[in-house]
């Protein structure tokens, strides 16, 4: 299979993450401490914290790999310091897999389609965000996209029940600000990256980007 569909059993350097949703991701769950998150994944370096957020200047992020300096879970920490929000690299992260199908490094449309083709609960399933980008409000699941050397492929962000509620919702959900940027879904009329090259968004306190 060529780079940009290779599956996880191919690639042995990745470890296999399970998605139960609302509750966790792999050995993390919703609503520990950032000491605990790395107790949880006692083989992965820390690669240092950022703030991920412009207007919420408490929202922590971290960054963990399973090499060094190569990022692979970026984990996230409300106000209380509670774990609210992971998100897995597309080329260096876990396979996150959701009852089998796999979310991470995989090219967008297939990943899509594999969702759209999935039976939901009546009353949820695959909606856009304003920016297009594809979730589950129901299991708090969004799909972003990451520049890789194998090309675009997905990013999974999850978030926990208590956070769940429209975090396809780039403007008012819960996922920090630097997952929406960069690389976007691909999606007519929509912007291939964001803030579009030459615009500057006029974020305060000088925040840039951390990634």
């Amino acid at each position: 299979m060529a780079a940009d569909g290779r599956r996880a059993a191919e690639d042995p350097g990745r470890p296999v993450w399970v998605l139960p949703p609302l509750e966790g991701v792999g050995p993390l769950r919703f609503g520990m401490r950032a000491e605990e998150v790395a107790a949880a994944v006692p083989d992965a370096h820390w690669l240092g914290r950022f703030e991920a957020e412009p207007y919420w200047p408490e929202i922590l992020g971290l960054r963990f790999g399973f090499r060094p300096a190569v990022p692979a879970v970026y984990a996230y920490f409300d106000g209380p310091g509670r774990l609210f929000c992971v998100a897995a690299d597309a080329a260096a992260g876990p396979q996150v897999t959701l009852d089998g199908c796999e979310l991470t490094g995989r090219p967008p449309a297939r990943l899509q389609d594999a969702l759209h083709e999935r039976p939901w609960p009546e009353g949820s399933g695959v909606s856009y965000g304003p920016r297009g980008n594809p979730a589950v409000n129901a299991i708090g699941l969004v799909l972003r996209v990451q520049e890789t050397p194998g090309g675009v492929l997905t990013r999974p962000v999850l978030v926990g029940r208590e956070w769940a509620d429209r975090c396809a919702d780039d403007a008012e959900g819960p996922v920090p600000e630097c997952e929406w940027l960069g690389r976007q879904w691909p999606c007519p009329g929509y912007p291939d990256v964001l803030p579009p090259a030459g615009e500057s968004p006029g974020w305060p306190r000088g925040w840039r980007p951390p990634f």
